[in-house]
């Protein structure tokens, strides 16, 4: 098992405990004569596939600079340190394998956490009691239950959260929004989220593929981390851990913090039946799925439907494998519906998307939502406002949680009933367990 040796664990812990909670303005000579000294510090947990995603994003904006990267895998690392300091013309940014070291750093103000799903909580949560504010990867938690720990972490050391979900920081989810809180579809009364099915084999590796040694330069023991040990196997690894239960939570759990998260912002308005997007949860939540073998290396469910009811008798389907619910979020009335989805808008009155452009110009709509500068602009500019984004971690785990929840009734084969305000699964004791999982030691939160 990878353990820090005994006294730069206690380094690590010291420096941690002494962290403050307020962001700090790092001098000029630390970065070279062109860096401004206003800047945002910034370290990167993870830098794969979306983890290389969003570092470029931070280093194409003036707003930050990215100090420290952090990856177990050493090509990861050295290749993203590489870049990083190529963008900034020195050698400043320093890599670390463990994200302890660099959380215990006082010089960040923030951090990136783009790992597999699995390793969401425990790096969230100590990121948090260092007084870093954080940008984490959809979906929120890899169970409920942490994701309940990360909210409780978050406001409890008053932290600037932004999900990497974006898809509020587009137009057209921002119009299709706008149009069910302003009543154009009147009393909302069902909700479909679409969602995709099966798997897709990310890195090509195929599900048949052999146990085998990890590959050089992979801490293979600390990339499992807090889930149970398995044999390495190349496709079960990097991008297509989501197909496996002990790290990710297939399309459901890929895509729920994406199209659901879109379905309650619709919502968010409760004179047109809803509730603020902060608080909203079903009452009740039945689902089946189909399941692949418990022992397969992809055992995530490939075809799913979940039943959901809502507080003011809204009906919320989510479905992966079911033609007649189109992917994406859709809301239906008594007047009408609003469908978007990735690059596309409609409603069942196409001068409704018309009118919602228009009149979000003139500013006379009676709910206006907020025009995101962009997903990773407007994290750094909340950070310097203290104003919550358009994703906190409140409404991240609203948005991921009847994807849980679905998950659970789909295992245990039975109605659930969900009390929104405790969190808690009410009458059956099976079903809570489900709510988290054992911790490897010496993990924990």
């Amino acid at each position: 098992m990878h353990r820090v040796p005994h006294t730069n664990r206690r380094h690590v812990l010291k420096l941690l405990a002494a962290s403050t909670a307020a962001p700090l303005i790092l001098p000029r000579r630390l970065f070279g004569q062109d860096a401004p000294s206003n800047k945002i510090t910034l370290g990167c947990i993870g830098v794969g596939w979306q983890g290389g995603s969003n570092l470029d994003s931070f280093l194409g904006l003036d707003g930050c600079r990215v100090v420290a990267i952090c990856d177990v895998d050493e090509k990861h690392l050295k290749d993203a340190v590489d870049k990083v300091n190529a963008r900034y013309q020195n050698q400043d940014c320093k890599g670390y394998k463990d994200f302890r070291e660099l959380l215990a750093r006082k010089d960040i103000d923030a951090v990136s956490i783009s790992t597999p799903d699995h390793w969401h909580s425990i790096p969230a949560i100590a990121a948090a009691n260092a007084g870093k504010d954080i940008f984490c990867e959809k979906p929120l938690s890899h169970t409920l239950a942490e994701g309940i720990a990360m909210v409780d972490a978050v406001q409890k050391n008053k932290r600037i959260w932004q999900t990497g979900s974006w898809q509020r920081a587009q137009g057209l989810f921002r119009w299709a929004a706008e149009l069910v809180q302003n009543g154009y579809v009147g009393k909302v009364t069902r909700v479909e989220v679409g969602l995709p099915a099966g798997h897709a084999d990310f890195e090509r590796s195929g599900k048949d593929k052999p146990n085998g040694p990890a590959p050089d330069g992979v801490d293979y023991d600390f990339w499992i981390g807090p889930s149970q040990m398995m044999p390495f196997n190349p496709c079960r690894f990097h991008k297509n851990w989501r197909w496996n239960y002990n790290t990710g939570g297939g399309q459901l759990m890929d895509w729920i913090g994406h199209h659901c998260d879109i379905a309650h912002w619709g919502l968010a308005n409760p004179e047109f039946g809803g509730g603020p997007d902060d608080a909203l949860g079903p009452n009740e939540v039945s689902a089946t799925a189909e399941f692949p073998a418990k022992d397969d290396a992809w055992n995530t469910a490939t075809k799913y439907r979940i039943e959901c009811k809502y507080p003011n008798n809204i009906d919320l389907v989510i479905a992966g494998g079911y033609g007649e619910i189109r992917s994406g979020a859709k809301w239906i009335g008594p007047n009408g519906w609003v469908w978007v989805n990735r690059g596309k808008i409609e409603a069942s009155d196409p001068q409704w998307i018309r009118d919602i452009q228009e009149r979000e110009k003139k500013g006379d709509l009676k709910v206006t939502l907020y025009k995101s500068p962009g997903h990773h602009k407007e994290f750094l500019d909340s950070i310097k406002s203290r104003k919550r984004t358009l994703t906190p971690v409140e409404i991240a785990h609203r948005s991921q949680s009847p994807g849980h929840l679905g998950y659970i009734a789909a295992v245990v084969g039975r109605k659930l009933k969900w009390d929104a305000a405790k969190q808690e699964i009410t009458g059956d004791a099976e079903a809570s367990k489900l709510l988290s999982k054992k911790m490897r030691e010496p993990w924990k939160i």
